[in-house]
């Protein structure tokens, strides 16, 4: 039995859209898409990110539908993330973002994972984690260049480096940095975090003896490592930070950060809808909902949908937000409760069983998830990310 309120996952959009990425950040130093006096590499690679059960849409379904796109690396958040893609049947590598425990490193060797190393703590636990597997493990090294979070102090690398960069069992693969404000286009952050970077890039190429440029040999005689910086913002905003790969997450969804614009051809993969399962009339002053929050001021209909605050909608779009019933848009009015809400349909022939669409198109109108965070004051990430594990994921 699957339960009315389902999300529906087009997996052909999501590969198209990884396409479109890669023809996006393939185009040549002319190319007119790019701010004038900006040269970037040639052909940068694309990492896309499926942390976080890939934005709600599903890690595992995703991350198939991607290598069999040709994405041959890919990147989660931690190593039980890791773990679950290669019992799926991943086989492109892995890349885990976020700390590293030291309990769980065995992780990194049973399941082929590729660690980010962020502190002198995590180098020394995962050095003797390879130490103890006798393997050469490479490595992404990532620098804090002002999100002060993980990564190693951009301002500080002579002094914590050069132990990690003389691991015997270690071996730098790529560096990496995150932009803090890559969508704001006010804010002078995310210059400072290019240029802090590009600093650091150079030092880490002196202390490694030209490792990054080539120009000397590389740590261990092995490929040169590369550099990537850019998140789906950044690639938008500055081709400067698309280095040797990009790493769009919100993108491949079919979403733009907001409030910037893409010039790149994308589809929403996901669509949440569900249906009516009662239609109720209310009399001028009656309630409707916990706390009475909705008062009927005429002769009302109201349709009640089984999708609440357990499937991940938000209790702020009560009064705000709205879902499309018959090519409509019917105002989410009362409360959004555990398991349902429900839509003022006044004037509508709207009978139980009629489709409803929470996010995505009926008709000629369409809710996209951007405008649901603008509604409720949240961000797009947040409303793909909490949408429940108990709504049913049907992949087309």
């Amino acid at each position: 039995m699957i339960r009315p309120t389902v999300a529906r996952v087009d997996l052909k959009a999501l590969q198209s859209n990884y396409r479109h990425i890669v023809e996006f950040v393939g185009v040549r130093p002319s190319d007119p898409k790019l701010p004038v006096g900006v040269r970037p590499p040639s052909d940068p690679g694309v990492l896309p990110v499926v942390k976080a059960n890939a934005y709600g849409h599903g890690a595992e379904q995703v991350a198939k539908a991607l290598e069999a796109a040709g994405a041959d690396l890919l990147a989660c958040a931690d190593i039980e993330e890791g773990t679950a893609l290669r019992a799926a049947g991943v086989e492109a590598e892995i890349l885990v973002f976020g700390a590293l425990s030291v309990s769980d490193l065995d992780g990194l060797f049973d399941c082929r994972l590729t660690p980010t190393i962020s502190t002198p703590g995590a180098a020394r636990a995962v050095q003797a984690a390879a130490a103890k597997y006798r393997q050469r493990l490479g490595y992404h090294l990532k620098i804090d260049t002002g999100m002060n979070r993980l990564g190693f102090r951009f301002d500080n690398l002579r002094r914590t480096l050069p132990e990690l960069l003389k691991s015997e069992n270690l071996e730098l693969a790529a560096v990496y940095t995150h932009f803090a404000t890559a969508e704001d286009v006010d804010s002078v952050l995310f210059r400072e975090q290019r240029e802090r970077f590009d600093r650091a890039l150079a030092q880490i190429d002196a202390m490694s003896g030209g490792a990054l440029t080539g120009k000397g040999s590389t740590i261990s005689g092995g490929p040169r490592p590369y550099v990537h910086a850019a998140n789906s913002a950044a690639l938008l905003r500055d081709a400067r930070v698309w280095f040797d790969r990009v790493r769009p997450g919100l993108l491949l969804y079919g979403v733009v950060p907001p409030p910037l614009a893409s010039a790149v051809d994308l589809a929403p993969v996901m669509s949440l809808g569900s249906r009516v399962v009662g239609v109720k009339g209310l009399r001028p002053g009656e309630v409707s909902g916990y706390g009475g929050r909705f008062t009927a001021c005429r002769p009302s209909t109201i349709a009640v949908i089984p999708a609440g605050y357990a499937d991940g909608l938000d209790l702020r779009l009560a009064g705000r937000g709205a879902v499309l019933i018959r090519g409509h848009r019917a105002p989410v009015v009362g409360s959004v409760c555990m398991d349902m809400l429900t839509a003022d349909v006044t004037g509508l022939d709207v009978s139980p069983g009629d489709e409803v669409v929470i996010i995505g198109r009926q008709g000629a109108d369409r809710i996209d998830v951007r405008e649901m965070a603008a509604t409720i004051g949240s961000i797009p990430w947040e409303v793909l990310c909490r949408i429940g594990s108990r709504i049913e994921r049907i992949y087309t």
